[in-house]
């Protein structure tokens, strides 16, 4: 992997943000209103979009959290002590799928990564390959971590996961979502602080059905019971679907044009002027006063007038 380029954090850059002007004293009805009215049809006919890239070594039940996630069959999940070969390519995987629920399609895209960490020990905690992943992802998408297969560590051992890699993020400076410099007003901060603490959410994938005092609940069967993936005493399963579909997934997406692929562009933009010039170059840099003002003729024009002057 090559060395970690340096580019721009995305907390600088700033979202833009709503207007500070005071209201104007009105004498009548408008119809302003009438404009919630208008993106809510607009959202229900052209329906919305979501990617979601997983990371993470085979055998951690990626293909399940996201079937859990969405309740939908998205990928098929490997049988139970089944190894599955080691990829001989680290290729990326996308599938698409349409989902709707009551009249509200959701095209959505999930990108799996096999291969990745597989032939690295992993003694619980983060790798240097984890690091420098986080890194790189942190900088140029919202980067969500959780602990996968929570149900394998005891109270204990999660809190003390959890909190051995909060402190490792914060030694090598990975700024998972959300971020603080994007808190906007009070109440934001005070839920995302709350969510920030819970980073990485320890969770539990399951998507099949059992029968639990009489109701029907997602889980996964064990000798010692049934782990209900929506029960809050189980595992945090809760807190990271609420934060990617129920309450943040407008502000991903928001986050991801706004300000992560704006930086992309920027990058590209300023390494497109270290590439040799060949055919069809175009030079963004601004143009001089003086080229405003009294622009020189061009290549074309002088050529011709060269040429007319050789001619006589």
């Amino acid at each position: 992997m090559e060395p970690l380029r340096q580019s721009p954090s995305p907390c600088p850059s700033s979202r833009p943000s709503s207007p500070r002007t005071p209201p104007c004293e009105m004498f009548g009805h408008v119809g302003i209103e009438a404009v919630l009215d208008q993106l809510k049809i607009k959202a229900m006919k052209m329906g919305f979009e979501f990617n979601i890239m997983v990371v993470g070594q085979s055998g951690l039940g990626k293909s399940t959290m996201v079937n859990t996630l969405f309740k939908s069959k998205m990928w098929k999940t490997t049988v139970p002590g089944f190894v599955m070969p080691i990829p001989q390519t680290l290729q990326l995987h996308s599938v698409t799928h349409v989902i709707e629920e009551k009249g509200v399609k959701l095209k959505l895209t999930v990108t799996d990564t096999p291969g990745f960490g597989d032939q690295i020990n992993n003694d619980r905690c983060l790798r240097p390959l984890d690091i420098e992943c986080l890194q790189r992802l942190c900088r140029t998408v919202n980067v969500v971590p959780v602990i996968a297969r929570a149900d394998s560590l005891t109270i204990e051992e999660r809190e003390a996961f959890r909190r051995r890699i909060q402190q490792n993020m914060r030694v090598h400076g990975i700024d998972v979502y959300p971020q603080k410099c994007f808190d906007e007003d009070i109440n934001d901060k005070i839920l995302n602080s709350k969510i920030r603490d819970r980073i990485p959410f320890a969770v539990v994938g399951a998507d099949r059905e059992h029968l639990v005092n009489g109701r029907c609940v997602l889980g996964r069967q064990t000798k010692w019971g049934i782990i209900e993936v929506e029960n809050m005493a189980h595992c945090e399963f809760p807190l990271l679907r609420d934060l990617l579909i129920r309450s943040h997934l407008q502000d991903l997406k928001d986050i991801t044009h706004n300000v992560h692929y704006e930086n992309y562009r920027v990058i590209r933009l300023n390494e497109s002027h270290l590439l040799p010039r060949g055919p069809g170059w175009v030079n963004l840099a601004p143009a001089s006063a003086r080229q405003l003002t009294s622009p020189g003729p061009s290549k074309a024009c002088r050529r011709a007038r060269d040429g007319s002057e050789d001619g006589f």
